[in-house]
């Protein structure tokens, strides 16, 4: 623990009784104090669970994680740097993914099916690569967030399928054009739920 008077207590015992000096002294003791703090300091600046925000947002930036924003509570973004962190080891893999999805979804439960395996010679599909990804719920993030994520995450080549709750959010269905609904002409009797004028009831 550092003297108040650290720097005035370095003096020869003569000069420490001169009040001027000791008052002079005190000028840039004080200025020194924001500096020295700084440099005390300097070990916790890179320690992810005691640095201020806006470092914590730099280190994920360092790691690869540009999702970490300030719009997140700070102890979250404090738990995904650390979690990250961990996670750089197994990056792309399937243990990694479905970690960092739990992380994301803060703690569901996640399920990951991959197509990949050891095949014999001719025996692999031609089909690229697969993965489906099974969350219980997004938890803080939406499903666009965890989309961009993933495909982060994953090799190029590689194609997934997202499923939240049993339902699938993503590739989206693709929304069905008016050429592909089936065209009635209103002014034939026949069309589907069309009656004539001779029908009764």
């Amino acid at each position: 623990m550092r003297r108040d008077d650290w720097l005035i207590h370095q003096l020869p015992v003569g000069m420490a009784e001169d009040e001027f000096l000791v008052r002079f002294l005190t000028i840039f003791q004080r200025v020194s104090d924001t500096v020295v703090q700084q440099v005390d300091a300097l070990p916790h600046m890179f320690d992810p669970a005691v640095a201020p925000t806006p470092m914590v947002r730099a280190m994920a930036q360092w790691i690869g994680v540009d999702w970490v924003d300030s719009s997140l509570d700070d102890r979250l973004q404090r738990a995904i740097v650390m979690e990250y962190a961990e996670l750089l080891q197994w990056r792309g893999t399937k243990r990694g993914l479905r970690r960092l999805l739990r992380s994301l979804s803060g703690g569901a439960d996640v399920e990951v099916t991959d197509s990949g395996g050891v095949f014999g010679e001719g025996e692999a599909s031609a089909a690229p690569p697969h993965v489906r990804l099974d969350m219980s719920r997004t938890g803080w993030s939406r499903v666009d967030d965890v989309v961009r994520i993933v495909r982060q995450e994953l090799p190029a080549s590689v194609t997934f399928d997202l499923w939240v709750a049993g339902e699938r959010v993503w590739p989206r269905p693709e929304p069905v054009s008016r050429a592909e609904l089936p065209q009635f002409d209103l002014s034939d009797s026949s069309a589907p739920g069309m009656r004539s004028e001779g029908d009764d009831g």
